[in-house]
């Protein structure tokens, strides 16, 4: 280190980071200003997706990595040297930086972090999409898979997001909502590949997202736009109406998925019944399915979920066996 330079002003270091999840040339104006103002800016990575920009705004950019020792001399007389940080943003330079000032052999430039770029919520979904991208590419079972091959899976993540949730464990909560996600985020890549002229036109995750957007959008005038909405009951009359005229089905059964569990379809049936105003007789006939469908008819009107309810007490059964088993 120059000796020369240990009295005179120590200038300031800024460390400049990105966001990849950022289109690039998207920063802020306190970035632009301190690139445009520094007497230094430099990169250690020349594939910086920031550097074509920042050169097309005129900004002279070195590519270099200079070591903490010699980014300190660069910053002698008050001179400002700007760092674009890669994605690691620096650790071997920070490091440096620190145990230098550990040392308290010299005086060190001001040390300055600025977020150029930030993460908007959601921005970690565009990792997802990345990483499912090239997981269909590469992975020898991944990019083999069908909607058909995967739905069976999205039923199992389903039912296991529904456990997490009724068990009440949060972290449990967590990695199951990400299963589904991931359901979603398949799905979509692969029809992406769809050929038009057999499977439909091809959609991408995007197009998913645009089109439950316009939904929510639709099915929310008290938010959207100049209805009002001041109960519950309000908001799902709401939702009722704009589903109807979106749909135009001819019966209230329409759109019911027959696979679903028997409760639930028995409990979804009653429901569109009950909310069209119908008065509609449950049919006459022996057996346990018939007891079953008035047991569930009876759950919704009360305002019971059939499905939830016979899964706890099922939890409750399974407990006493295991007790009976001499299981703590």
């Amino acid at each position: 280190m120059n000796p020369e330079h240990a009295s005179a002003s120590p200038g300031r270091i800024v460390l400049l980071t990105t966001s990849h999840r950022v289109a690039p040339g998207l920063l802020s104006w306190p970035a632009w200003k301190a690139l445009h103002d520094a007497d230094q800016v430099v990169c250690a990575d020349p594939a910086h997706p920031q550097l074509p920009y920042l050169r097309d705004a005129g900004v002279t950019v070195d590519e270099a990595a200079p070591a903490a020792e010699e980014l300190v001399d660069a910053c002698a007389g008050g001179r400002t040297v700007v760092v674009v940080a890669t994605g690691e943003g620096e650790p071997r330079l920070t490091d440096g930086l620190a145990r230098l000032a550990g040392s308290g052999r010299i005086t060190m430039p001001d040390l300055e972090l600025l977020p150029a770029s930030y993460d908007l919520p959601g921005a970690r979904l565009i990792d997802l999409v990345q990483v499912m991208d090239r997981i269909r590419r590469e992975c020898p079972w991944s990019s083999q898979q069908t909607h058909k091959g995967l739905a069976k899976y999205g039923i199992e993540e389903a039912y296991e997001l529904v456990e997490a949730i009724e068990d009440g464990d949060r972290a449990e909560l967590r990695e199951e909502l990400g299963d589904v996600l991931l359901q979603v985020v398949f799905h979509a890549r692969i029809a992406e590949e769809a050929d038009p002229g057999e499977e439909g036109e091809p959609f991408s995750i995007d197009d998913v997202a645009g089109t439950i957007v316009a939904k929510l959008i639709h099915r929310h005038p008290h938010v959207f736009g100049d209805d009002s909405a001041e109960t519950p009951e309000d908001v799902k009359a709401h939702w009722l109406r704009t589903k109807a005229e979106e749909k135009q089905r001819d019966s209230v059964t329409d759109g019911v998925p027959l696979g679903q569990p028997g409760l639930a379809l028995a409990a979804k049936l009653a429901s569109r019944t009950r909310t069209a105003g119908l008065d509609v007789e449950l049919p006459a006939g022996e057996g346990v399915g018939y007891e079953l469908l008035a047991l569930a008819v009876r759950a919704e009107a009360a305002g019971t979920d059939p499905e939830a309810a016979l899964r706890a007490a099922a939890r409750a059964y399974r407990d006493a066996i295991r007790a009976a088993e001499g299981h703590a």
